[in-house]
Protein backbone atom coordinates (compact mmCIF):
# COMPACT_ATOMS: atom_id res chain seq x y z
CA UNK A 1 0.00 0.00 0.00
CA UNK A 2 2.96 2.56 0.94
CA UNK A 3 4.13 2.09 -2.86
CA UNK A 4 0.89 3.26 -4.33
CA UNK A 5 0.06 6.36 -5.67
CA UNK A 6 -3.36 8.55 -4.50
CA UNK A 7 -5.29 7.77 -7.41
CA UNK A 8 -4.07 3.86 -7.29
CA UNK A 9 -5.26 3.65 -3.43
CA UNK A 10 -8.61 5.82 -4.39
CA UNK A 11 -9.17 3.21 -7.37
CA UNK A 12 -9.19 0.48 -4.79
CA UNK A 13 -11.38 2.06 -2.56
CA UNK A 14 -13.76 3.39 -5.15
CA UNK A 15 -14.10 -0.59 -6.69
CA UNK A 16 -14.65 -1.63 -3.08
CA UNK A 17 -17.76 0.69 -3.07
CA UNK A 18 -18.77 -0.40 -6.77
CA UNK A 19 -19.02 -4.14 -6.05
CA UNK A 20 -19.11 -4.75 -2.44
CA UNK A 21 -21.30 -1.92 -1.30
CA UNK A 22 -18.96 -0.89 1.28
CA UNK A 23 -19.34 2.22 3.00
CA UNK A 24 -17.51 4.91 1.98
CA UNK A 25 -17.33 6.64 4.95
CA UNK A 26 -15.58 3.64 7.10
CA UNK A 27 -13.71 2.52 4.28
CA UNK A 28 -11.70 5.27 3.66
CA UNK A 29 -10.47 5.59 7.51
CA UNK A 30 -9.82 1.90 7.26
CA UNK A 31 -7.62 2.40 4.24
CA UNK A 32 -6.00 5.93 5.49
CA UNK A 33 -5.04 3.78 8.37
CA UNK A 34 -3.34 1.45 6.57
CA UNK A 35 -1.46 3.50 3.92
CA UNK A 36 0.24 5.85 6.20
CA UNK A 37 -0.92 8.98 4.58
CA UNK A 38 0.24 12.38 4.39
CA UNK A 39 -2.21 14.26 5.84
CA UNK A 40 -2.45 16.46 2.77
CA UNK A 41 -2.93 13.55 0.74
CA UNK A 42 -5.66 12.30 2.99
CA UNK A 43 -7.78 15.33 1.89
CA UNK A 44 -7.45 14.66 -1.58
CA UNK A 45 -7.50 11.01 -1.27
CA UNK A 46 -11.08 12.09 0.07
CA UNK A 47 -11.83 14.25 -1.88
CA UNK A 48 -11.34 12.18 -4.91
CA UNK A 49 -13.43 9.19 -3.09
CA UNK A 50 -15.69 11.65 -2.22
CA UNK A 51 -16.50 13.57 -5.83
CA UNK A 52 -16.64 10.22 -7.81
CA UNK A 53 -19.16 8.94 -5.81
CA UNK A 54 -21.17 11.71 -5.80
CA UNK A 55 -20.79 12.50 -9.15
CA UNK A 56 -21.04 9.27 -10.52
CA UNK A 57 -24.08 9.75 -13.21
CA UNK A 58 -22.87 12.94 -14.34
CA UNK A 59 -19.58 11.63 -15.20
CA UNK A 60 -20.93 8.48 -17.04
CA UNK A 61 -23.34 11.37 -18.82
CA UNK A 62 -20.02 13.06 -19.92
CA UNK A 63 -17.70 9.81 -20.56
CA UNK A 64 -20.43 8.17 -22.99
CA UNK A 65 -20.24 9.26 -26.17
CA UNK A 66 -16.30 8.86 -26.21
CA UNK A 67 -16.37 5.28 -25.11
CA UNK A 68 -17.73 3.05 -28.58
CA UNK A 69 -19.80 0.68 -26.76
CA UNK A 70 -20.82 2.85 -23.73
CA UNK A 71 -19.64 3.02 -20.15
CA UNK A 72 -21.91 0.42 -18.68
CA UNK A 73 -19.32 -2.39 -21.19
CA UNK A 74 -16.16 -1.70 -20.14
CA UNK A 75 -14.65 -3.55 -17.57
CA UNK A 76 -15.29 -1.73 -13.35
CA UNK A 77 -11.79 -0.94 -12.74
CA UNK A 78 -11.33 0.65 -15.98
CA UNK A 79 -14.41 3.01 -16.00
CA UNK A 80 -13.81 3.49 -12.17
CA UNK A 81 -10.46 4.54 -13.22
CA UNK A 82 -12.04 7.11 -16.17
CA UNK A 83 -14.63 8.46 -13.91
CA UNK A 84 -11.99 9.47 -10.96
CA UNK A 85 -9.81 10.79 -13.62
CA UNK A 86 -12.57 12.79 -15.44
CA UNK A 87 -13.90 14.01 -11.95
CA UNK A 88 -10.01 15.28 -11.07
CA UNK A 89 -10.36 17.10 -14.24
CA UNK A 90 -13.47 18.82 -14.41
CA UNK A 91 -13.81 19.74 -10.57
CA UNK A 92 -10.47 19.75 -8.81
CA UNK A 93 -7.96 23.03 -10.21
CA UNK A 94 -4.70 21.62 -8.03
CA UNK A 95 -3.66 19.00 -10.68
CA UNK A 96 -2.72 19.72 -14.88
CA UNK A 97 -4.78 17.42 -16.47
CA UNK A 98 -2.07 16.29 -18.13
CA UNK A 99 -0.39 14.70 -15.18
CA UNK A 100 -3.89 13.09 -14.51
CA UNK A 101 -4.02 11.46 -17.62
CA UNK A 102 -0.34 10.27 -17.70
CA UNK A 103 -1.01 8.77 -14.51
CA UNK A 104 -4.26 7.25 -15.67
CA UNK A 105 -2.01 6.03 -18.36
CA UNK A 106 0.41 4.29 -16.24
CA UNK A 107 -2.24 2.63 -13.64
CA UNK A 108 -3.77 0.91 -16.55
CA UNK A 109 -0.74 -0.19 -17.91
CA UNK A 110 -0.11 -1.58 -14.76
CA UNK A 111 -3.65 -3.00 -13.95
CA UNK A 112 -4.29 -4.20 -18.18
CA UNK A 113 -2.45 -4.42 -21.23
CA UNK A 114 -1.39 -1.84 -24.07
CA UNK A 115 -4.71 -1.67 -25.89
CA UNK A 116 -6.55 -0.74 -22.80
CA UNK A 117 -4.12 1.74 -21.51
CA UNK A 118 -4.36 3.12 -24.67
CA UNK A 119 -8.08 3.48 -24.84
CA UNK A 120 -8.22 4.88 -21.18
CA UNK A 121 -5.35 7.74 -23.25
CA UNK A 122 -7.47 8.53 -26.07
CA UNK A 123 -10.98 9.00 -24.31
CA UNK A 124 -9.53 10.98 -21.65
CA UNK A 125 -7.47 13.42 -24.30
CA UNK A 126 -10.44 13.17 -26.69
CA UNK A 127 -12.11 14.95 -22.85
CA UNK A 128 -9.57 18.00 -22.71
CA UNK A 129 -9.95 18.76 -26.39
CA UNK A 130 -13.77 18.63 -27.02
CA UNK A 131 -16.41 20.42 -25.14
CA UNK A 132 -18.78 18.30 -22.46
CA UNK A 133 -21.93 17.47 -23.72
CA UNK A 134 -24.83 19.64 -22.40
CA UNK A 135 -27.29 18.81 -19.81
CA UNK A 136 -30.02 20.13 -22.47
CA UNK A 137 -29.98 17.02 -24.69
CA UNK A 138 -31.74 15.58 -21.76
CA UNK A 139 -35.56 17.13 -22.70
CA UNK A 140 -37.44 15.58 -19.63
CA UNK A 141 -37.03 17.93 -16.93
CA UNK A 142 -37.10 14.88 -13.97
CA UNK A 143 -34.08 12.94 -16.11
CA UNK A 144 -32.48 16.44 -16.50
CA UNK A 145 -32.37 17.11 -12.75
CA UNK A 146 -31.12 13.21 -12.12
CA UNK A 147 -28.17 13.40 -14.40
CA UNK A 148 -27.26 16.82 -13.92
CA UNK A 149 -27.16 16.48 -9.85
CA UNK A 150 -26.19 12.71 -10.05
CA UNK A 151 -29.06 10.83 -8.38
CA UNK A 152 -30.59 7.72 -8.93
CA UNK A 153 -33.75 8.58 -11.32
CA UNK A 154 -36.47 6.91 -9.05
CA UNK A 155 -35.32 9.05 -5.86
CA UNK A 156 -35.38 12.37 -7.74
CA UNK A 157 -38.85 11.29 -8.66
CA UNK A 158 -39.87 10.43 -4.86
CA UNK A 159 -38.35 14.09 -3.69
CA UNK A 160 -40.32 15.67 -6.80
CA UNK A 161 -43.97 14.27 -6.01
CA UNK A 162 -43.29 14.77 -2.57
CA UNK A 163 -41.92 18.00 -2.47
CA UNK A 164 -42.05 19.59 -5.90
CA UNK A 165 -39.74 20.10 -8.47
CA UNK A 166 -38.08 23.15 -6.87
CA UNK A 167 -37.57 22.19 -3.61
CA UNK A 168 -36.81 18.81 -5.11
CA UNK A 169 -33.80 20.57 -7.28
CA UNK A 170 -32.84 22.19 -4.18
CA UNK A 171 -31.90 19.78 -1.89
CA UNK A 172 -30.58 17.38 -4.81
CA UNK A 173 -27.99 20.21 -5.55
CA UNK A 174 -26.82 20.91 -2.10
CA UNK A 175 -26.00 17.30 -1.72
CA UNK A 176 -23.40 17.62 -3.90
CA UNK A 177 -21.59 20.12 -1.51
CA UNK A 178 -19.24 19.83 1.24
CA UNK A 179 -21.16 19.46 4.47
CA UNK A 180 -20.06 21.99 7.33
CA UNK A 181 -18.29 20.47 10.20
CA UNK A 182 -20.15 21.16 13.52
CA UNK A 183 -19.55 20.30 16.99
CA UNK A 184 -21.68 20.74 20.03
CA UNK A 185 -20.16 22.06 23.21
CA UNK A 186 -20.22 19.94 26.52
CA UNK A 187 -22.17 22.74 29.00
CA UNK A 188 -21.47 20.62 31.78
CA UNK A 189 -17.85 21.21 31.30
CA UNK A 190 -17.36 24.71 29.54
CA UNK A 191 -19.74 27.30 28.33
CA UNK A 192 -20.13 28.18 24.68
CA UNK A 193 -17.32 31.42 24.96
CA UNK A 194 -14.63 29.35 27.38
CA UNK A 195 -15.20 26.43 24.36
CA UNK A 196 -14.81 29.20 21.87
CA UNK A 197 -11.30 30.58 23.44
CA UNK A 198 -10.00 27.22 24.06
CA UNK A 199 -10.78 26.38 20.26
CA UNK A 200 -9.21 29.46 19.21
CA UNK A 201 -6.16 29.19 21.21
CA UNK A 202 -5.29 25.87 19.38
CA UNK A 203 -5.92 27.23 16.09
CA UNK A 204 -9.21 26.49 15.35
CA UNK A 205 -12.06 29.39 14.04
CA UNK A 206 -15.35 29.18 14.78
CA UNK A 207 -18.52 30.84 14.69
CA UNK A 208 -21.98 30.25 16.61
CA UNK A 209 -24.18 27.76 15.39
CA UNK A 210 -27.61 29.18 13.51
CA UNK A 211 -30.02 26.44 15.15
CA UNK A 212 -28.81 25.37 18.09
CA UNK A 213 -27.45 27.31 21.23
CA UNK A 214 -24.71 24.91 21.86
CA UNK A 215 -23.70 24.92 18.72
CA UNK A 216 -20.48 26.10 17.30
CA UNK A 217 -19.68 25.75 12.97
CA UNK A 218 -15.60 24.87 12.33
CA UNK A 219 -13.96 27.23 9.78
CA UNK A 220 -10.54 26.50 9.78
CA UNK A 221 -8.86 23.16 11.33
CA UNK A 222 -9.24 19.96 12.96
CA UNK A 223 -10.79 19.78 16.03
CA UNK A 224 -10.42 15.71 16.94
CA UNK A 225 -6.45 17.06 17.30
CA UNK A 226 -7.36 19.69 20.25
CA UNK A 227 -7.15 19.45 23.79
CA UNK A 228 -10.67 20.84 23.62
CA UNK A 229 -12.11 17.65 21.91
CA UNK A 230 -9.63 15.36 23.53
CA UNK A 231 -10.80 16.55 26.95
CA UNK A 232 -14.72 16.59 26.09
CA UNK A 233 -15.14 20.10 25.69
CA UNK A 234 -16.52 19.07 22.43
CA UNK A 235 -18.33 17.13 20.47
CA UNK A 236 -18.72 16.83 16.56
CA UNK A 237 -22.87 16.62 15.76
CA UNK A 238 -24.72 18.57 13.00
CA UNK A 239 -26.70 21.31 14.14
CA UNK A 240 -30.18 20.12 13.32
CA UNK A 241 -29.84 16.43 15.12
CA UNK A 242 -28.98 18.77 18.52
CA UNK A 243 -32.48 19.62 17.97
CA UNK A 244 -33.87 16.10 18.94
CA UNK A 245 -32.45 16.04 22.79
CA UNK A 246 -33.71 19.78 22.80
CA UNK A 247 -37.24 18.47 21.56
CA UNK A 248 -37.20 15.51 24.15
CA UNK A 249 -36.49 18.39 26.69
CA UNK A 250 -35.16 16.55 29.77
CA UNK A 251 -35.28 17.68 33.47
CA UNK A 252 -32.67 16.61 35.63
CA UNK A 253 -33.95 13.74 37.84
CA UNK A 254 -35.49 12.06 34.67
CA UNK A 255 -35.16 8.49 33.51
CA UNK A 256 -34.66 8.56 29.80
CA UNK A 257 -34.90 5.73 27.16
CA UNK A 258 -33.06 6.14 23.91
CA UNK A 259 -33.86 3.40 21.94
CA UNK A 260 -31.43 3.58 18.63
CA UNK A 261 -28.50 5.13 20.93
CA UNK A 262 -25.28 4.65 19.16
CA UNK A 263 -22.90 5.84 18.71
CA UNK A 264 -24.33 8.17 21.32
CA UNK A 265 -24.70 11.90 20.19
CA UNK A 266 -28.27 12.24 20.95
CA UNK A 267 -27.67 9.79 24.39
CA UNK A 268 -24.73 12.02 25.73
CA UNK A 269 -26.82 15.51 24.52
CA UNK A 270 -29.46 14.62 26.62
CA UNK A 271 -27.16 13.77 29.60
CA UNK A 272 -25.59 16.67 29.14
CA UNK A 273 -29.18 18.79 29.20
CA UNK A 274 -30.08 17.07 32.90
CA UNK A 275 -26.60 18.26 33.91
CA UNK A 276 -25.64 14.74 34.22
CA UNK A 277 -28.09 14.26 37.03
CA UNK A 278 -30.29 11.92 36.36
CA UNK A 279 -30.05 8.34 33.92
CA UNK A 280 -30.22 7.70 30.38
CA UNK A 281 -30.57 4.38 29.30
CA UNK A 282 -28.95 3.59 25.87
CA UNK A 283 -30.01 0.83 23.79
CA UNK A 284 -28.49 -0.46 20.51
CA UNK A 285 -28.56 -3.59 18.42
CA UNK A 286 -24.86 -4.16 18.68
CA UNK A 287 -22.12 -5.24 21.43
CA UNK A 288 -19.70 -3.05 19.19
CA UNK A 289 -21.73 0.00 19.03
CA UNK A 290 -22.55 0.11 22.99
CA UNK A 291 -18.74 0.20 23.24
CA UNK A 292 -18.94 3.27 21.15
CA UNK A 293 -21.11 4.81 23.48
CA UNK A 294 -19.42 4.20 26.49
CA UNK A 295 -16.01 5.69 24.85
CA UNK A 296 -18.34 8.61 23.95
CA UNK A 297 -19.35 9.03 27.36
CA UNK A 298 -15.71 8.67 29.41
CA UNK A 299 -14.71 11.20 26.54
CA UNK A 300 -17.31 13.95 27.72
CA UNK A 301 -16.89 12.79 31.24
CA UNK A 302 -20.26 12.07 31.60
CA UNK A 303 -21.67 9.43 34.18
CA UNK A 304 -25.50 8.86 33.87
CA UNK A 305 -25.64 7.51 30.41
CA UNK A 306 -25.77 3.42 30.27
CA UNK A 307 -25.13 1.85 27.57
CA UNK A 308 -27.38 -1.71 27.10
CA UNK A 309 -26.67 -3.98 24.12
CA UNK A 310 -30.47 -5.07 23.03
CA UNK A 311 -33.02 -4.86 20.53
CA UNK A 312 -35.19 -2.21 21.30
CA UNK A 313 -38.01 -4.24 19.72
CA UNK A 314 -37.40 -6.44 22.77
CA UNK A 315 -37.54 -3.47 25.17
CA UNK A 316 -41.25 -4.17 26.62
CA UNK A 317 -39.63 -7.81 27.93
CA UNK A 318 -36.58 -5.98 29.82
CA UNK A 319 -37.96 -3.00 31.29
CA UNK A 320 -40.92 -2.10 33.55
CA UNK A 321 -44.40 -1.03 32.23
CA UNK A 322 -43.94 2.86 32.74
CA UNK A 323 -40.99 3.19 34.30
CA UNK A 324 -39.62 6.04 32.07
CA UNK A 325 -39.93 9.71 31.81
CA UNK A 326 -39.28 10.23 28.34
CA UNK A 327 -38.63 7.95 25.28
CA UNK A 328 -36.49 8.41 22.13
CA UNK A 329 -37.17 7.00 19.32
CA UNK A 330 -34.25 8.24 16.73
CA UNK A 331 -35.36 5.58 14.52
CA UNK A 332 -33.59 3.16 11.86
CA UNK A 333 -34.16 5.04 8.47
CA UNK A 334 -33.06 5.21 4.84
CA UNK A 335 -30.63 8.35 5.76
CA UNK A 336 -32.26 9.78 2.51
CA UNK A 337 -31.04 13.54 4.55
CA UNK A 338 -27.41 12.69 5.17
CA UNK A 339 -26.58 12.04 1.24
CA UNK A 340 -23.96 14.73 1.55
CA UNK A 341 -22.18 13.05 4.20
CA UNK A 342 -22.25 9.44 2.87
CA UNK A 343 -22.92 9.99 -0.80
CA UNK A 344 -23.34 6.37 -1.46
CA UNK A 345 -26.71 6.28 0.08
CA UNK A 346 -27.55 7.33 -3.23
CA UNK A 347 -26.74 4.47 -4.71
CA UNK A 348 -27.07 1.34 -2.39
CA UNK A 349 -30.88 2.75 -1.43
CA UNK A 350 -34.25 1.48 -3.23
CA UNK A 351 -38.07 1.67 -2.42
CA UNK A 352 -37.64 -1.24 -1.02
CA UNK A 353 -35.73 -0.59 1.38
CA UNK A 354 -37.47 1.97 2.80
CA UNK A 355 -40.43 -0.05 2.70
CA UNK A 356 -38.90 -2.97 4.93
CA UNK A 357 -37.34 -0.16 7.45
CA UNK A 358 -40.92 1.13 7.66
CA UNK A 359 -41.25 -1.83 9.23
CA UNK A 360 -39.01 -1.89 11.81
CA UNK A 361 -40.03 1.74 12.87
CA UNK A 362 -43.43 0.63 13.22
CA UNK A 363 -42.29 -2.26 15.53
CA UNK A 364 -39.86 -0.19 17.64
CA UNK A 365 -42.52 2.42 18.08
CA UNK A 366 -45.28 -0.45 19.04
CA UNK A 367 -42.61 -1.85 21.68
CA UNK A 368 -41.65 1.27 23.84
CA UNK A 369 -44.95 2.93 23.85
CA UNK A 370 -45.66 0.86 27.95
CA UNK A 371 -42.68 1.89 29.10
CA UNK A 372 -43.38 5.66 28.95
CA UNK A 373 -45.23 7.25 32.05
CA UNK A 374 -48.88 8.78 31.52
CA UNK A 375 -47.97 12.46 30.58
CA UNK A 376 -44.17 11.51 29.51
CA UNK A 377 -42.95 12.91 26.09
CA UNK A 378 -42.33 10.98 23.11
CA UNK A 379 -39.97 11.95 20.31
CA UNK A 380 -39.89 10.18 17.05
CA UNK A 381 -36.85 11.38 14.80
CA UNK A 382 -34.98 10.81 11.31
CA UNK A 383 -32.35 11.36 9.35
CA UNK A 384 -34.54 11.27 6.13
CA UNK A 385 -36.67 13.66 4.22
CA UNK A 386 -38.90 11.14 3.00
CA UNK A 387 -42.57 11.54 3.90
CA UNK A 388 -43.26 7.98 4.16
CA UNK A 389 -41.02 7.57 7.13
CA UNK A 390 -41.94 10.50 8.66
CA UNK A 391 -45.39 12.25 8.55
CA UNK A 392 -46.98 9.46 7.15
CA UNK A 393 -45.47 7.30 10.25
CA UNK A 394 -46.21 9.62 13.10
CA UNK A 395 -49.77 9.66 11.43
CA UNK A 396 -50.06 5.39 11.28
CA UNK A 397 -48.66 5.92 15.26
CA UNK A 398 -51.49 8.43 16.21
CA UNK A 399 -54.31 6.38 14.74
CA UNK A 400 -52.54 3.25 16.13
CA UNK A 401 -52.51 4.74 19.53
CA UNK A 402 -55.18 6.88 20.67
CA UNK A 403 -53.52 7.34 24.45
CA UNK A 404 -51.20 9.90 22.45
CA UNK A 405 -51.61 13.31 20.99
CA UNK A 406 -49.38 15.52 19.13
CA UNK A 407 -47.00 17.82 22.06
CA UNK A 408 -48.00 21.40 20.35
CA UNK A 409 -45.72 22.86 23.04
CA UNK A 410 -42.79 21.54 20.59
CA UNK A 411 -41.87 24.92 18.42
CA UNK A 412 -41.41 26.81 22.10
CA UNK A 413 -38.70 24.64 23.14
CA UNK A 414 -36.62 25.04 19.79
CA UNK A 415 -35.23 28.43 18.37
CA UNK A 416 -38.14 30.45 16.84
CA UNK A 417 -36.30 31.65 14.13
CA UNK A 418 -35.89 28.31 12.46
CA UNK A 419 -39.36 28.64 11.29
CA UNK A 420 -38.13 30.91 8.79
CA UNK A 421 -36.91 28.28 6.77
CA UNK A 422 -37.92 25.13 7.82
CA UNK A 423 -41.37 23.50 8.12
CA UNK A 424 -42.99 23.73 11.67
CA UNK A 425 -46.63 21.75 12.09
CA UNK A 426 -48.21 20.92 15.33
CA UNK A 427 -45.87 18.72 17.00
CA UNK A 428 -43.28 18.17 14.61
CA UNK A 429 -40.48 19.72 12.49
CA UNK A 430 -38.75 19.21 9.26
CA UNK A 431 -35.25 20.74 8.34
CA UNK A 432 -33.99 19.63 4.89
CA UNK A 433 -30.38 20.11 3.71
CA UNK A 434 -30.80 23.41 2.05
CA UNK A 435 -32.98 25.18 4.74
CA UNK A 436 -29.45 25.74 6.94
CA UNK A 437 -26.70 23.78 5.20
CA UNK A 438 -27.67 21.14 7.49
CA UNK A 439 -28.20 17.61 7.54
CA UNK A 440 -31.80 16.76 6.34
CA UNK A 441 -33.99 15.78 10.19
CA UNK A 442 -37.58 15.07 10.70
CA UNK A 443 -38.72 15.27 14.94
CA UNK A 444 -41.88 14.72 16.09
CA UNK A 445 -43.12 15.21 20.00
CA UNK A 446 -46.21 13.70 20.99
CA UNK A 447 -47.41 13.19 24.71
CA UNK A 448 -48.81 10.25 26.50
CA UNK A 449 -52.73 10.69 27.86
Amino acid sequence: MKQKTIRDVALDVLLQIEKNQAYSNLLLNQTVKKANLDQRDVGLLTEIVYGTVQRRDTLDFYLEPFIKKGVKKLDDWVRVLLRLSLYQMIYLDRVPDRAIVHEAVTIAKRRGHQGISGMVNGVLRNVRRQELRSFDEVKDDVNRLAIETSHPLWLVRRLVAQYGFEEARQMCLTNLEPPQVTVRVNQTKASIEEAIELLSQEGIDTVRGYLSNDALIIEKGNVTHTEAFKNGVITIQDESSMLVARALAPEEGMHVLDCCAAPGGKSTHLAEQMNDKGRVTALDLHDHKVKLIQQLCERLQLKSVAGKTMDARLAKDSFEKASFDAILVDAPCSGLGVIRRKPDIKWTKSVKDIEAIQNIQKEILTAVVPLLKPGGRLVYSTCTIDRTENEEMVQWFLDSHDDFRLDSSLSERLPQHISEKAKFEEGSLTILPHHFNTDGFFITAMIKQ
